[in-house]
């Protein structure tokens, strides 16, 4: 078995995965609540969290999960994320490393996320991959924004990303303008529900088929002075409304662009993954989309969209081009890393 760890920002999670892909154990500790008073994650506050929450997250393992009996390795996030935050599971890994002596491996978090729809297969090497790939993927979250192509030997090929804002970050700041404490990007979802998606022009960044990129600082812009130019009763009595026109605009560019990316194209599948992943809304317009093209959609689970332990360990286990293959000494991490990296 494998022993996942995560790190990168604010949650603290570890998942132990067999060498079949699947998940014996997965344990999360979130600080939302944590960051929520200061509107955002405040890095050296979850650090000083990471480092309280992971040793009683090993405690609640070993209840349920016999380790180290079992284990063959340890699979970590070495980044992109918070420095201080890879830090504390790098620590974490090359400690359990040493004290078990077992390899310790260092994961790209992206991959991990971009990897994350294939874990409801059953075994995905056992799997006729011709059913899969080649795989388009959508990586939504409040870091990223990012449209990439899953070859069938596993290589990833970067198609567009966001030259601003992730969509997760626009999101979350056009619900702060809309007076939403953080995260806002679930509640701004939930007003959505019962607005017109119609009722606001908010703009939409459509890039050309040869140059293809998402933006969103412009719509978050457009909101800003859309506010302005309406009084509080105004914002009141039609705050659904704004809701839905805002993230339909944001939505819109997604699937705008990932639809243009598959014509022509002959993908067969589609992955969406990333915290935002989790929206309804998004779910159901890609659906419609791979419906009409004939495209299997494949969605992470609701719970492998945000930042998980399983997703790291899932990948080590099945891209081992993309693993950081290093004894303890020589792991480090990169806060840096772009989802198309992989080790010298």
């Amino acid at each position: 078995m494998i022993l996942g760890i995560e790190s990168s920002c604010d949650e603290s999670a570890i998942a132990v995965v067999n060498r079949n892909g699947r998940i014996k154990g997965e344990w999360v500790h979130s600080q939302i609540t944590k960051h929520a008073e200061y509107g955002g994650v405040v890095p050296d506050l979850a650090v000083g969290e990471h480092l309280q929450n992971f040793f009683p997250l090993l405690d609640v393992i070993r209840t349920e999960v016999p380790i180290p009996d079992g284990l063959d390795s340890i699979a970590v996030t070495c980044g992109p994320g918070l420095a201080g935050c890879l830090g504390v599971g790098i620590t974490l890994a090359k400690t359990l490393s040493l004290r078990w002596d077992i390899p310790v491996r260092g994961v790209n978090h992206l991959r991990g996320h971009a990897y994350s729809p294939f874990m409801q297969l059953d075994n995905l090497n056992e799997c006729e991959k011709s059913d899969f790939f080649p795989h388009l993927g959508l990586l939504v979250s409040g870091g990223n924004t990012l449209l990439f192509e899953i070859h069938e030997d596993l290589s990833i090929s970067l198609l567009a990303k966001t030259v601003d804002d992730a969509v997760g970050e626009c999101l979350d700041k056009g619900a702060k303008l809309l007076g939403m404490a953080y995260p806002g990007a679930p509640e701004l979802e939930k007003y959505a529900m019962s607005g017109d998606p119609k009722a606001f022009d908010f703009p939409r960044f459509l890039s050309k088929k040869n140059d293809l990129r998402f933006s969103f600082s412009g719509l978050k812009t457009s909101l800003l002075y859309r506010l302005k130019k309406m009084s509080d009763s105004e914002v009141a009595n039609r705050f659904a409304d704004l809701c839905s026109s805002y993230q339909e605009a944001a939505f819109d560019q997604l699937v705008k662009t990932t639809e243009k990316v598959m014509t022509g194209q002959r993908y067969r599948s589609l992955g969406l993954s990333g915290g935002v992943a989790n929206n309804q809304k998004i779910r159901d317009d890609l659906a419609k989309i791979c419906q009409k093209r004939e495209v299997l959609f494949l969605p992470a689970q609701r719970k492998h969209t945000g930042d998980n332990a399983s997703m790291i360990a899932y990948a080590a286990l099945l891209d081992p081009k993309g693993v950081w293959a290093n004894d303890s000494q020589q792991l480090t991490f990169n806060p840096n890393l772009k989802i198309t990296d992989l080790p010298n």
